[in-house]
């Protein structure tokens, strides 16, 4: 019989590209297995998964944080999602769900517990999500990408990391910085930042007078690609590289010097994997402030430096990057403290133990 493993979670870039590095990897070690991932019908997602050629089914899901008639319409989609994830199962029956935390997981691990099919949860931020919390008690184990997450899942918490894809540990080895030419990566997330992008170009008139020594990438997002690229080429900015999402993050890091970036779960994973030191602003808005206690973990480490939403201004950037073009070696000390962070083959080990529990042999 065909063993089917279902991978749940999605709706923005931080839960599926760890969802895909889990699913190759378990691939890998299981070329005979079927990964079919479930997530939400937002576009992003969708077109991700084309792109990325795999088994996909999404849900009619949204999320339940928020205020007023929103919450309650993604209240009311529940019991539908619910349905739809009985059905998937029902008609795939999987050996193993594997929850990547956040709302598009939380139907299909549910109905998982429901049918008595093993189930394991991913948390990727420094504090469990409420998804995960709801769902701890009917999955088997709780992998945690940070240590001190344990404290929160009891006997079921395991640590191990966040999975991420291989080319990130390969970027230490392959980075193509320029000593003369300071480049700066910009990047809000997969949908892009209107708050890191209004700084950005805030301080671009304050920066002109070393336009000759920066190089600078942006991730804009695809609402506001049009009005920044429009924004760089008045001021006079040439030596640019402006796109609404670059999939190939881990090439972009490779020759990067400082990434201004937010702190969600995958994108401190990804700048520990490629030793990438990073000026981290936390989304002020994201529930339960948990970006700002992924940055955090960072900062403690001496692997980072954060400013929150109200410190991060065009004057304290422009004085960041001033300051960096006089003192790299500094840039290196970060490299070296987030050397120390990183475990290496966190996705290969995070898919042994997943496997483990297939058929639910898995004792622990």
């Amino acid at each position: 019989m065909e063993k089917v493993i279902m991978i749940a979670g999605g709706g923005t870039g931080g839960h599926i590209y760890p969802a895909l590095a889990l699913g190759q990897e378990i691939k890998r070690l299981l070329p005979q297995g079927r990964i079919i991932y479930i997530g939400s019908k937002r576009p992003l997602e969708v077109k991700l998964m084309e792109q990325h050629q795999v088994e996909f089914y999404g849900l009619n899901v949204a999320g339940l944080k928020g205020k007023g008639l929103k919450v309650i319409n993604n209240l009311l989609k529940l019991p539908w999602s619910l349905g739809q994830a009985w059905r998937l199962l029902h008609q795939f029956r999987p050996r193993l769900v594997i929850g990547m935390g956040g709302y598009s997981s939380g139907p299909v691990v549910l109905a998982a517990s429901w049918k008595k099919i093993p189930s394991l949860l991913l948390e990727q931020n420094a504090r469990l999500g409420m998804t995960n919390k709801l769902l701890l008690k009917r999955a088997q184990k709780i992998i945690v990408s940070f240590p001190s997450t344990l404290s929160a899942c009891g006997e079921k918490g395991k640590y191990i990391g966040n999975p991420v894809r291989p080319e990130f540990y390969q970027v230490p080895t392959q980075r193509k910085t320029k000593e003369k030419i300071f480049t700066l990566f910009v990047f809000g997330g997969s949908q892009g930042s209107h708050f890191l992008n209004q700084v950005v170009l805030q301080s671009l008139p304050f920066l002109k007078s070393i336009k000759e020594q920066l190089f600078i990438i942006h991730q804009t997002g695809e609402k506001e690609y049009e009005e920044i690229k429009s924004a760089y080429d008045q001021i006079g900015f040439s030596s640019v590289l402006i796109e609404p999402f670059f999939d190939d993050m881990a090439s972009i890091l490779a020759r990067t010097d400082l990434v201004v970036c937010r702190a969600g779960a995958t994108t401190i994973a990804e700048l520990i994997a490629a030793q990438q030191p990073a000026l981290l602003v936390p989304f002020a808005h994201a529930s339960d402030n948990h970006q700002y206690y992924n940055a955090l973990e960072l900062v403690k480490a001496e692997a980072a430096l954060m400013a929150t939403e109200e410190e991060f201004s065009s004057e304290f950037l422009v004085d960041k990057i001033n300051h960096f073009l006089q003192h790299r070696e500094e840039l290196q000390k970060y490299r070296a403290n987030l050397a120390l962070l990183r475990n290496d083959q966190v996705t290969e080990k995070i898919a042994h133990l997943c496997l483990s529990y297939l058929d639910g042999e898995n004792k622990e």
